[in-house]
């Protein structure tokens, strides 16, 4: 058997704090993970390869910035339009699409310039959603995006394995861009704006 790291040990290998990395683990989002007594042991190989991830290659998208919208662990909710928030690589496109497409405070029309917004967990992407044209507000002031798709999802990150989920071609182009890369963004909320231009 390869080497095996505790997840204090994979946090370090990757230079994030141990919460962060827990949340690709909670996710469901790397393979061959064992148990040692209460420890959750992740191969050194699962590290390296997602030490190794390439950034998001945003200059090839068509516009100036991008939203990035920034989640945790799905957790369940007693909502009237779905039952979770957040990500897991388990739940179906469906559930999933329904999680991620709302209710956040944002700026609807910049993300809606944008073309696309990746999600990420951790700082990978991990969907990718379109359609973003048209939006409704609560009276929380927060939105959501109805006619949002789910071009697709990560269910293994170190693989990667992808699940591409929608028909239309721009949306695979889109996909297969930015699965499973890394983006980092910096926001006190859920939705983050990166500059396409500077990114790299």
């Amino acid at each position: 058997m390869g080497v095996l790291l505790t997840t204090g040990q994979a946090a370090e290998e990757l230079g994030c704090a141990v919460t962060t990395f827990r949340r690709l683990v909670h996710a469901g989002l790397l393979p061959e993970l064992s148990h040692r007594g209460v420890r959750v042991m992740t191969p050194l190989a699962v590290v390296q390869a997602l030490s190794t991830r390439n950034r998001a290659p945003l200059e090839q998208m068509d516009t100036r910035e991008v939203a990035v919208l920034r989640v945790d662990t799905a957790q369940r909710v007693d909502d009237a339009d779905r039952d979770w928030i957040g990500f897991a690589a388990d739940l179906s496109p469906d559930s999933l699409l329904k999680a991620l497409r709302g209710w956040w405070r944002c700026d609807p029309a910049s993300i809606a310039a944008g073309g696309a917004l990746p999600v990420t967990l951790s700082g990978y992407v991990v969907a990718v959603l379109t359609g973003l044209e048209r939006w409704e507000k609560n009276t929380d002031g927060r939105h959501a995006f109805p006619d949002a798709r789910l071009a697709g999802y990560v269910t293994d990150l170190a693989t990667p394995r992808l699940s591409i989920t929608s028909d239309h071609e721009g949306d695979q182009r889109l996909a297969r861009l930015l699965l499973a890369t890394r983006l980092p963004s910096h926001s006190g909320g859920a939705i983050a704006y990166v500059s396409t231009t500077s990114a790299g």
